[in-house]
């Protein structure tokens, strides 16, 4: 039986690896992104509207691994019961 302040312990390393991993997948898919959208822009002014809406999808990926860090920290501490 794992005790609780092992699991609280276990549940912060999760939650700091759901906020790594996602904002580093973000954080490259953005790089990328806004990359491509520079060069489009370069092209044709018109796109840049187009090209920051694609930017802003990848940075959603950070928000969803924030908020799986806020729930399971909230779990842990008892907030929030199923």
């Amino acid at each position: 039986m794992i005790d609780v302040t092992t699991g609280i312990g276990l549940l912060s390393i999760g939650a700091g690896l759901a906020v790594g991993l996602a904002g580093l997948g973000s954080g490259i898919g953005q790089g990328k992104a806004v990359a491509a959208a520079i060069g489009a822009t370069a092209e044709n002014e018109k796109l840049f509207g187009k090209s920051l809406a694609l930017a802003v999808l990848t940075e959603t990926q950070a928000l969803y691994g924030f908020a799986i860090a806020i729930i399971l920290i909230a779990f842990g501490y008892g907030l929030v019961a199923i």
